[in-house]
């Protein structure tokens, strides 16, 4: 299975799918793994805590969340350098496009119990000054626009509201990429009552189910 020229494959026998496979799918950096590594292992301290992701995912973090994350890097504009993510919450998929040296990362959130843990997995994936995320600790709708190359989003919205939610970062040839699972055709039906966009449609590498929507030229209907 592939997404922008990405190869992936499948375990086979149901066996776990841990960071050796991440690396042979996607050719990241072993410096890239070790953060990556570093904030799994807060993540899944956090979770007793509070809820960060769904608990039947954690047998299978390296696929559902961090695969599922970086796949969206072959998919942002080339000379992609700011990124906003919409209800970041554990921080998928932007702190780990992050941990890939997008240059600017936004994180908006509003829990602050989650904007804590977004703040401490930075630190612990030992991200260095000036290649930290930015963490809004706020509603997404009490953020004033900036433009962006990308916004991203995943289990934050449907379609329809999440593109009220992105337009405004969305300025010139910036694109939405959006983590959409099994109910993307019905999204899609009720989003294009209400927007007008450019849609391109990609097989997620992490989910068969699932899809990564990259939209641009976004304007409501009407305009």
């Amino acid at each position: 299975m592939s997404v922008a020229g990405m190869s992936v494959s499948r375990p086979d026998g149901g066996m776990a799918y841990g960071p050796a496979d991440f690396v042979a799918d996607t050719n990241v950096s072993r410096e890239t793994v070790d953060r990556l590594s570093a904030y799994a292992a807060l993540l899944v301290k956090w979770q007793q805590r509070i809820n960060l992701v769904s608990a039947r995912t954690l047998d299978d973090l390296w696929r559902r969340h961090m695969l599922d994350s970086t796949q969206l890097l072959a998919l942002l504009p080339a000379g992609t350098q700011s990124v906003v993510d919409l209800g970041s919450v554990a921080g998928f998929p932007g702190l780990g496009l992050t941990t890939l040296r997008v240059p600017e990362v936004h994180l908006i959130e509003s829990d602050q119990r989650k904007c804590i843990f977004l703040a401490e997995a930075a630190r612990a994936a030992g991200l260095a000054a000036g290649s930290n995320p930015i963490i809004h600790n706020r509603r997404i709708e009490t953020v004033s626009g900036f433009n962006a190359n990308a916004v991203t989003a995943r289990a934050c919205a449907p379609l329809d509201q999440l593109l009220s939610y992105a337009q405004k970062f969305l300025w010139h040839d910036g694109k939405a990429l959006f983590l959409k699972g099994a109910a993307v055709e019905e999204e899609l039906t009720a989003a294009y009552e209400n927007w007008h966009m450019e849609l391109e449609r990609f097989p997620s590498a992490s989910d068969p189910t699932g899809c990564i929507l990259r939209i641009g030229q976004v304007r409501r209907a009407g305009q």
